[in-house]
Parts: structure tokens; C-alpha cells; sequence
């Protein structure tokens, strides 16, 4: 991994508190889909986990520009990148983790939870970018409609892409659109949605509750190709 200078692009609105953010690179940034990276705004102390923080690539690496996501709050650090302005300079470090997009596998499933759509998004676009023939099924669930970050780029990627399947699940929340599911990802979800999943390898974001239950459920169903990432604190 190194750290690499990048110059703010601007910022985009997924819901009415997550945002992502864009940047572009002094040098081309080799990663996988998948992984993440450290933003960094105090130069001169590299383990300060205030204004230092890990967020994941949510763009494809095929773009010139990276995208970071996060769950914007009253934190320093989210004060930070609210406060960016065009052409502004940062430092990140990448690449970073092992959790990430393995071609090999033609049949994958995501069970995702709130912000854990971000590397999902990175892996989807490059998936599309390379026009691979992977064969994709997302659960994405979120407590309300509104709460559903990337909803407009899912549904054009699965537009363009009929080897993308996206099912919306709202947990508290009734609605009546027939776009949502309301309910949890549970074993008897799996079975009725996901029959062939003994076939497909399964990535497992979200919340670190979420994360766990889904992992022991997959477990439960005699899963062994889980691969998972705890999102805390975005």
C-alpha cells in the first residue's frame, strides 16, 4: 500500500444523510473492487483515529476518479469532508483489505445492510465496466425507503445488466410500492428468494449484528463460501 495525493471533485447525495465523495488521484490507484482505503487529514499524525478514518472504494477501479461513501454525523471527521472544497488536496492510504470481488466465481449473492453497499457498488460497476458474466443477486435491506443509498445507479446497472437481480428490503417501515420487500434476511427468506444458494458465493455487509446473525444463518443452511465486512462507526 501507499499514500497517495488527491484532489477533491465534489460530492454527491445518496440519501439525506449519506454522501459520497470524489476525488481524483495524482497517479492511477491500483485496486480491487472490494477493498478500502484511509482517508487522511492529520499529515502530521498518521494514528489519529479522529480525523483518520477507513472508508471503502465506491466506485469501479476502472474509473480515472475514486469515490469514497460515508454516513455523514457531528464527528470531526465528517466535518472534514463536508467541509471540502473543489480542488482541495488530501491524503490517502490504499490499497487496503482482502474481502473483495473474485471473478472466479460466475454465481454470487450480497446480503447487505445500510452503508455496507458501498464496496458492493465498486464491485457491480466493475462487473459492468468489464462487461463480465457474472451472475449476481443483491438483497439490500435498509429500515425506510428513503434510507436506500446508490438506488438510481442499482437500478440502471440492473437495467443495463440482466445478470443482476436487486431485491429491496425495508425493515420498519411498511410501503406499499411493490419495489420493497418488507422484512428481514432470515433462513426462510433465503430458501423462498435465494433456492440455488448452496451455489453461489455470498458477501455478507452491513452492520456488525447484522453481520454475525446473516453469517451464522448461512452457517445454519450448510454455507461455506462466506465472505464478510463489519461497518461500524460510519
Amino acid at each position: 500500500m501507499d499514500i497517495f495525493k488527491v484532489k477533491f471533485l465534489k460530492s454527491i447525495k445518496r440519501t439525506p444523510t449519506v454522501e459520497s465523495f470524489r476525488f481524483m488521484p495524482e497517479k492511477r490507484i491500483d485496486f480491487l473492487a472490494g477493498q478500502f482505503l484511509r482517508v487522511i487529514f492529520d499529515r502530521d499524525n498518521l494514528e489519529n483515529k479522529e480525523l483518520n478514518k477507513f472508508l471503502s472504494f465506491s466506485s469501479s477501479p476502472c474509473r480515472e476518479y475514486i469515490e469514497v461513501t460515508k454516513r455523514l454525523s457531528d464527528s470531526a471527521f465528517s466535518q472534514r469532508l463536508k467541509s471540502l472544497k473543489k480542488d482541495d488536496e488530501i491524503l490517502i492510504k490504499a490499497p487496503l483489505g482482502s474481502c473483495v470481488f473474485n471473478k472466479d466465481f460466475k454465481n454470487i449473492a450480497f446480503l447487505i445492510g445500510g452503508i455496507g453497499i458501498t464496496p458492493v457498488i465498486s464491485m457491480l460497476e466493475y462487473i459492468q465496466d468489464e462487461d463480465l458474466d457474472t451472475d449476481v443477486i443483491l438483497f439490500y435491506s435498509n429500515r425506510s425507503p428513503s434510507d436506500i443509498a446508490f438506488k438510481e445507479e442499482i437500478d440502471r446497472l440492473a437495467k443495463e445488466n440482466n445478470r443482476i437481480k436487486v431485491f429491496y428490503l425495508i425493515t420498519d417501515s411498511l410501503s406499499k410500492d411493490k419495489d420493497f420487500i418488507f422484512g428481514r434476511i432470515d433462513k426462510d427468506f433465503l430458501k423462498n428468494y435465494l433456492p440455488d444458494f448452496k451455489n453461489r458465493l455470498i458477501y455478507i455487509f452491513g452492520p456488525p449484528k447484522m453481520v454475525e446473525a446473516l453469517k451464522e444463518t448461512c452457517i445454519e443452511l450448510g454455507l461455506t463460501d462466506i465472505k464478510t465486512e463489519s461497518f461500524l462507526g460510519y
